[in-house]
């Protein structure tokens, strides 16, 4: 019985095609640092410049931080409650920076109007449910699930979103 060495159980771990962009192949020159990394202070500078776009919009500001294969990062501001929102083909994931909001989250919307291809916009939730998100809250909608922020006073909502293409038209990571 041979013995494998670390290094070879590492690499039948770590060079398989199942892990996407996380580690460059030992014959392929990498082109960019193998992770991502973003500061609160930076984040929250950024934060500061939605805030001030979303009070001369209508409430509402968003930054693509990146992109990926299949998902996005996205900064999002709210200064003022937003519409009920029905993604069809993506899941959001909202991880609070600062703030509070009341999320709305229900079954379906009854009288959608429709704001984007993808989207369906304003109408009235069937099967309510509410829960109060602040700081360091994590919530997850699936695609197509209608939500939506309420806000009470003047103070802003801020979240990172982890935004996931839930279609199964996603790019493979070697055509990127």
């Amino acid at each position: 019985m041979s013995r494998i060495r670390k290094d070879e159980i590492l690499e039948r771990l770590v060079f398989t095609d199942g892990l996407i962009e996380a580690y460059a192949r030992p014959d392929r020159e990498r082109t960019e640092p193998a992770g991502d990394h973003w500061t609160e202070p930076v984040l929250l500078e950024r934060v500061t410049y939605l805030r001030k776009l979303a009070h001369f919009s209508q409430g509402v500001a968003w930054d693509t931080v990146r992109e990926f294969a299949g998902y996005s990062i996205l900064l999002m501001v709210l200064v003022r409650s937003g519409d009920a929102l029905a993604d069809k083909e993506h899941s959001h994931t909202f991880i609070v920076l600062d703030g509070r909001a009341t999320l709305l989250t229900g079954r379906t919307l009854e009288r959608p109007g429709t704001a984007a291809a993808d989207e369906l916009r304003v109408g009235d939730f069937v099967g309510l449910m509410t829960r109060e998100l602040r700081r360091g809250d994590v919530e997850h909608i699936g695609a197509a699930i209608p939500h939506q922020f309420l806000l009470s006073g003047d103070k802003g909502f801020s979240c990172m979103v982890i935004r996931i293409n839930e279609s199964g038209n996603l790019p493979r990571a070697r055509d990127l």
